[in-house]
C-alpha cells in the first residue's frame, strides 16, 4: 500500500475515503486515533493518513487531486501597468500601488 494523502483534518481525510470507496478503491485510514500523542510526537506524525493499494494509487491521486481543486492552473505572473512591479498571477491587484490586474485575454 502506499500513502496517497495526509491532512490534519480528519474530515477531509474521511470524505476522499467516501469518494474512493464509492470508485472501488481498498483504501485505509491510519492515525485515527493518534492525537493523544500531540506534544509527546511530531505534529504530522498524528495526522491522519490515506492509503491506497499500489495499483491504484494513480487513480487515487487524480481524484483526490479533482475533489481538492488541484488541478486548476494559476495564472501566469503580471506586470502592473501603474509601477512596472511583477506580480505573481494569482493576485487581483498590485501589492506597491494597488493597480488593478489587467484582464484576461
Amino acid at each position: 500500500m502506499k500513502r496517497v494523502y495526509t491532512s490534519s483534518d480528519l474530515l477531509i481525510v474521511g470524505h476522499l475515503a467516501e469518494v474512493l470507496k464509492r470508485r472501488n478503491i481498498n483504501r485505509l485510514v491510519r492515525n485515527l486515533y493518534l492525537t493523544g500523542g500531540a506534544g509527546e510526537l511530531p505534529p504530522t506524525a498524528i495526522w491522519p493518513e490515506l492509503w491506497v493499494d499500489d495499483e491504484d494509487y494513480e487513480l487515487a491521486r487524480r481524484l483526490i487531486d479533482e475533489v481538492l481543486g488541484n488541478n486548476a492552473a494559476t495564472p501566469p505572473a503580471w506586470v502592473c501597468s501603474g509601477c512596472g512591479e511583477r506580480i505573481e498571477g494569482q493576485f487581483a491587484a498590485c501589492w506597491k500601488c494597488a493597480a488593478p490586474a489587467p484582464p484576461e485575454q
